[in-house]
């Protein structure tokens, strides 16, 4: 009965740890990736209820940003 109390725990365990987002990328690492997709002058970065939030330009156009927790970027005007 033990061995199979541990199974379920450590199967639970496993399911928890697959769920987790992966780590917050640091502001340097957000800029960094932010740049490399286009976007320049990154500025007013806040982490919001939505997501992280910055403010940046590209195509000479200034667009506000959210990135959420699998850090996939959308433009929002």
């Amino acid at each position: 009965m033990q061995t199979r109390r541990l199974a379920h725990l450590l199967l639970a365990l496993a399911i928890a740890g697959a769920a987790a987002p992966a780590s917050a990328l640091t502001q340097d690492e957000l800029v960094a990736k932010l740049k490399a997709a286009g976007y320049a002058d990154v500025t007013d970065i806040k982490s919001t209820a939505e997501g992280t939030t910055a403010r940046a330009t590209k195509n000479g156009k200034e667009v506000r940003l959210v990135i959420d927790s699998s850090g996939q970027v959308k433009e929002r005007n």
